[in-house]
């Protein structure tokens, strides 16, 4: 018999049930077919998908047991391309990521038309470089965990996100969710701070930027998995704990936005009494500089790396401590803030904090959560407003978090950012071990 369409245009559905023996019941919900005209297909994009002002780069993936191999596989592929000029980069793309193993030797082109797939891929087989190649090599064997890496203030950029606000429906879904979140607790709108210019007085406020950060790594972590890279664990530097807590599933997205906007907020109180900077020094050494100069006036902030420490503490002790290493040769930077946070500056806002974050309700986790303040594997239940007091006060143990990681047999750390502001730290960290580690990122200063 017929059966009309619905008028409001929602998709029909049916019940499917089948009775067997002994009981037994089988039954399957079906859903009407999309119209053609609403499909989406990997030639056509939907009819209500934004235009792009240009083509968006594809992986096309290539493997093989050895680097001569590689640059076999690459050939053959280039000349199978030329051989099908109906192919696109994302049929041949998908293809491959579908359809073939992943060996050991490897190399991603990233190709936004036939052209420079061609090109890529004949640079690929000559063993050349190319700017759209990456090439990598892996025990085949030996995957490991993934961890989520979430950095601290600094990655931030103007335009950061936008091309994947008018490309991934996933990230524009999320950094929305976001924005509803914080509405309740900022004075600004997010989408208008991501299209905000780069002079912008708002690039310069940290109750701006922190929350903005926020946003814009919750997104980038859907879109990781989106495309089915799950994290086995959840990492944060500074205030993004903030990020990976609600990503393992420890704080709502409602308990985490209030508490990136809130205590980004309160650290107005302490602006200007302050300054950070990082040292390319073993922590030891930046520590006894420290007491030797500067004992009560600047203290270690953050240890990131073998080479890699931040210092935080007073202003005029900072920029002595600049001098000292611009006079001795040392590449020191100073950290764009106005403030000294991991360290005793921020203890006048120790009540303010448990009183404005008291009533949130960290839950159990579902995804492992290495807190770099306490230096272990933490019970998220404990994540109430003194531990996110403890988070800005307490130095960040990240390298030693690193370290165990990869101990524990963790072997891809991806930091969700929009710039890789930890990569480096995480090679240092690793480049002694006997393990092949790999350390990405997911945007570029820059570049989407």
């Amino acid at each position: 018999m017929p059966w009309p369409a619905d008028p409001a245009g929602r998709p029909r559905h049916a019940g499917v049930s089948s009775f067997g023996v002994s009981g037994t019941n089988a039954h399957i919900i079906l859903e009407e077919a999309p119209t053609p005209q609403d499909s989406d297909t990997d030639d056509e994009p939907p009819a209500n998908a934004p235009a792009l002002p240009h083509p968006l780069p594809l992986p096309v993936p290539v493997s093989a047991r050895s680097e001569a191999g590689l640059r076999a596989q690459a050939q053959a592929l280039r000349q199978y391309v030329a051989a099908r000029p109906d192919m696109s980069p994302a049929d041949i793309g998908a293809g491959l990521a579908r359809g073939r193993a992943v060996l050991e030797h490897r190399a991603v082109i990233l190709a936004a038309d036939r052209e420079e797939l061609a090109q890529a891929l004949t640079a690929l087989a000559a063993g050349e470089p190319h700017p759209h190649i990456t090439t990598g090599h892996t025990r085949g064997s030996d995957r490991g965990g993934v961890v989520f890496v979430f950095p601290g203030q600094g990655g931030q950029w103007a335009g950061m996100g936008l091309t994947l606000l008018t490309s991934s429906p996933v990230f524009a879904e999320h950094i929305d969710a976001c924005e509803k979140a914080l509405t309740p607790w900022v004075p600004w709108s997010l989408t208008d701070i991501l299209h905000r210019d780069p002079d912008d007085p708002a690039w310069q406020q940290a109750d701006v930027v922190q929350p903005v950060l926020f946003s814009i790594m919750v997104s980038l972590a859907a879109l990781w998995r989106s495309y089915g890279i799950e994290p086995d664990a959840v990492l944060g530097h500074s205030q993004g704990e903030i990020a990976a807590a609600h990503i393992c599933g420890a704080l709502s997205l409602k308990d985490a936005a209030k508490t990136v906007a809130l205590r980004s907020r309160a650290l107005a109180a302490v602006r200007g009494r302050g300054a950070m900077a990082s040292l390319p020094l073993p922590a030891q050494d930046v520590q006894q500089l420290i007491s030797e100069r500067w004992e009560g006036q600047l203290w270690v902030a953050a240890l990131n790396g073998p080479h890699s420490t931040t210092v935080s503490g007073d202003t005029k002790a900072v920029d002595e401590v600049l001098a000292h290493c611009t006079d001795t040769g040392l590449r020191a930077k100073r950290i764009p803030v106005d403030y000294a946070s991991h360290c005793p500056h921020v203890q006048p806002l120790h009540d303010e904090l448990l009183h404005l974050l008291g009533d949130i309700t960290p839950q159990p986790s579902t995804v492992p959560f290495f807190s770099t303040v306490e230096g272990t594997w933490l019970d998220t239940t404990t994540l109430d407003a003194a531990y996110w007091y403890r988070n800005l006060h307490q130095p960040v143990r990240f390298s030693h978090a690193i370290q165990t990681l990869t101990d524990d047999g963790h072997r891809a750390f991806i930091e969700i950012s929009p710039h890789p502001t930890l990569v480096p730290a995480i090679e240092d960290t690793t480049e002694n071990t006997t393990e092949n580690i790999t350390a990405t990122g997911s945007l570029r200063r820059g570049d989407n």
